[in-house]
């Protein structure tokens, strides 16, 4: 049995998040459907974590098992055939057989994407903030962040974790220029609902509702009601995946 990872793009707007899910439209859905179909077995993938709905993935990972050989380049294209155009595989490639999507990531890296004026251009994957806010004040606050262990301040409640302890290697915010900015950050692994709940919470810092300090204070409660409300999904990339 040979394994095999699959690096794929998607524009998340029109599905139900990654993951297989009762009376929705996933894109993990789409993807295997496309694969046993071409495969001509019943062919299940893992990919390397789940996306809300509403949110897109720049580079997401999945690996799936297959009895044979398989002509990688060949198989992608066919899979670019028969997908929906929302979805792009960029890659099929053989990896070894211990080789996990979700467990053998070292990193991920999200982007959310913020716009200070009306764009056209950009409406549909950025978020236009509707007030102003103070970037380096939230950059103190998000560097913050790195210091941090515990997340269940920014967990969405009633979920199956087992734990919220995650490692921030990256928080900050970078200007793009012409009035366009986005968030960056990078774990080494991120709970549901996080990234949005951060970046909710850093806008009270930056209109200057929250202080750094009482930001902190945030933090340290362990209590999603403690933090800010979440961002929309629309404005969120699962930009990288290290292994």
């Amino acid at each position: 049995m040979a394994r095999y990872f699959i690096d794929i793009s998607f524009d998340g707007t029109n599905y139900h998040g990654w993951q297989i899910q009762p009376g929705a439209i996933t894109v993990q859905e789409k993807l295997q459907d496309a694969l046993t179909m071409l495969l001509r077995q019943e062919t299940e993938i893992v990919g390397a974590g789940r996306t809300d709905a509403g949110v897109h993935a720049r580079k997401m990972i999945a690996h799936f098992d297959h009895p044979s050989s398989i002509d990688c380049q060949q198989l992608a294209y066919k899979l670019n055939r028969f997908l929906p155009r929302d979805i792009v595989v960029n890659d099929v490639y053989p990896v070894a057989d211990d080789m996990h999507a979700r467990f053998s990531a070292k990193t991920r890296t999200y982007h959310y994407y913020v716009t200070l004026r009306k764009d056209p251009f950009s409406d549909a994957y950025s978020y236009r903030l509707p007030f102003a806010v103070d970037f380096n004040l939230m950059n103190t606050a998000a560097d913050y962040l790195l210091q941090v262990e515990d997340f269940a301040s920014f967990c969405k409640v009633h979920t199956d974790v087992k734990t919220t302890i995650c490692d921030v290697t990256a928080a900050r915010w970078i200007d793009d220029g012409d009035a366009h900015w986005h968030f960056e950050i990078t774990a080494n692994r991120f709970l549901r609902n996080m990234v949005r709940a951060v970046v909710g919470t850093l806008f009270d810092v930056g209109r200057g509702r929250t202080s750094v300090e009482e930001f902190k204070h945030i933090v340290a409660a362990h209590k999603r009601t403690s933090a800010g409300e979440s961002v929309p999904a629309k404005a969120l990339f699962l930009q990288d995946i290290t292994y």
